[in-house]
């Protein structure tokens, strides 16, 4: 294990904790001043005490002034958290609750499927019954009437409003029970928009049906054409992630184009880099998600601009601060959850697993997979099973099944996104080169997802997170015991030969 991989720069951790964890509260909870009153407090408390105690000692003022900062952040975020969940909780709309009424909305995103004919999508509030009003609401509408409704084009329409049902800076849920009257969006929005349907009809042109429906969502995060039985196959071998834009997309983006880029030089390359960044924000829409995932681009395009060394923990401690700010909706998202759990991770422990897998004698591609799919599934699990109730017993080796496709996949699909306006012709031909990857994923995904025991049911709620989360960190502790490595070698071999078993006896 080299140096630089034991180093691990933590001093913007407490500070980025301490941001999410009062914004959390202070949005679920309503508990934002009482939480900011207190980090004040302890700042007070904290600064006077080491001041008194440990003057002129280096480790105790370096201490000092890291508690001193985090709970001074702190304090500021729970001042904040609790005016802004204040502002959701007495908002105008509030006293129409249980009516109709007609509002003006305008979607952040594209409508997404949930069965039986409706669909659903988050927009910001224009106006109520002729009254200019704003906020961020969800809206529940049928398919066949707003299917054509994109993000950005504002809609008027006749609806019933209801209270908020999570706690997320929601103002209200409102259902249509009118047709719309659709307004016109942005000339940028009318070009993203078009660039996805295109893209989406290219690939139906040359790729087989569910491939085609697939293709798009992972590219661009455009699932509106993935069925429900691909959706689940997904869920059951841990692969939905890969149908969310995250920051391994940007990542893989960004990558291509600095590589092919480098002939211009370092910062003319990082700037054509950044001009992808934002274009293809842009046109995968800049939802919530996706705004996380650019954030963290960002500060890696600017890293290598500046030509300092990348620290991978200081960046995401400074993603997560920096997205508190500007969407503080995202400190009780799940998906912000996991993106930031699985990053930090694939930083603090993947490395570590690798290298000792390597001086054990194995090749570094695979034991680097394979410690990354451990990591990953490690810290998320828990988070999964609070949410869904179940725990994927499959999913490291499916996402190990998985992981050499999807850089391609990624690259020549964002590439054919980019040519789908201008050379169709070309387009087509790239999304066609992704046909054998895509076609591997889809069978992964469906073969794992038919493995008897491929998903276990676990308790729900804070039960299912308590409970996976002390199973994995005894893994981890007990792993170290040659009886326990033996005793897990020996339940997988068990299982394996169960599912196996399962499958060619059928049900």
């Amino acid at each position: 294990m080299s140096a630089e991989t034991a180093r691990l720069d933590l001093r913007l951790v407490p500070a980025a904790v301490t941001a999410w964890a009062v914004t959390a509260a202070g949005i679920a909870w309503g508990a934002g001043p009482v939480l900011g009153a207190l980090c004040a407090a302890v700042a007070l408390g904290w600064s006077v005490a080491c001041g008194l105690s440990g003057r002129g000692r280096p480790w105790v003022r370096a201490a000092a002034a890291g508690v001193l900062g985090a709970t001074v952040l702190g304090a500021g975020f729970g001042v904040a958290a609790g005016l802004r969940s204040e502002a959701a909780r007495t908002h105008p709309i509030g006293q129409r609750f249980g009516t109709t009424a007609w509002v003006t909305v305008q979607p952040v995103e594209s409508p997404r499927q949930t069965g039986n004919g409706r669909l659903m999508f988050r927009s910001d509030l224009l106006g109520v019954a002729g009254r200019a009003m704003t906020g961020a609401v969800i809206v529940f509408a049928s398919a066949a009437e707003f299917g054509q409704l994109g993000a950005g084009q504002p809609a008027r329409f006749r609806a019933r409003i209801s209270r908020p049902t999570r706690r997320d800076l929601t103002v209200a849920v409102i259902t249509a029970v009118g047709r719309p009257t659709a307004g016109r969006a942005s000339a940028v929005q009318r070009a993203a928009r078009q660039v996805r349907d295109r893209f989406a009809a290219a690939a139906r042109e040359v790729l087989a049906g569910d491939q085609a429906a697939i293709l798009p969502g992972l590219v661009l995060g455009d699932t509106s054409a993935v069925t429900a039985a691909t959706t689940a196959e997904f869920r059951t071998a841990g692969l939905t992630h890969l149908t969310a834009v995250s920051g391994a997309n940007v990542t893989i983006v960004c990558g291509a184009v600095l590589l092919t880029a480098q002939f211009l030089g370092p910062r003319p390359a990082v700037g054509l880099a950044a001009l992808a960044l934002v274009v293809f924000v842009v046109v995968v829409q800049p939802t919530a998600s996706v705004l996380r995932a650019a954030v963290m681009g960002a500060i890696t395009l600017l890293a290598v601009l500046s030509g300092r060394r990348r620290q991978a923990i200081p960046v995401l401690s400074a993603t997560v601060i920096a997205l508190m700010v500007a969407a503080p909706q995202l400190a009780v998202d799940l998906g912000f959850a996991l993106s930031v759990s699985a990053t930090a991770a694939l930083v603090v422990l993947a490395p570590v697993w690798s290298a000792r897998l390597v001086d054990r004698g194995w090749p570094k591609p695979l034991a680097d997979g394979l410690s990354i799919a451990l990591a990953a599934q490690l810290v998320t699990a828990p988070l999964v099973a609070a949410v869904s109730g179940r725990f994927s017993v499959i999913a490291v080796l499916a996402n190990l099944a998985v992981a050499l496709v999807i850089p391609p996949i990624t690259v020549l699909g964002t590439a054919a996104a980019a040519l789908v306006s201008l050379w169709p012709a070309g387009a087509g031909l790239l999304i066609r080169f992704t046909g054998p990857e895509v076609w591997w994923l889809l069978r992964v995904a469906e073969h794992a997802a038919a493995l008897p025991g491929a998903a276990v049911p676990v308790p729900a709620g804070w039960a299912g997170l308590l409970t996976v989360g002390a199973a994995a960190v005894a893994a981890v502790v007990l792993w170290r015991w040659r009886w326990f490595r033996l005793a897990a070698a020996g339940c997988l071999v068990c299982a394996a030969a169960w599912s196996v078993s399962g499958l060619v006896s059928g049900p």
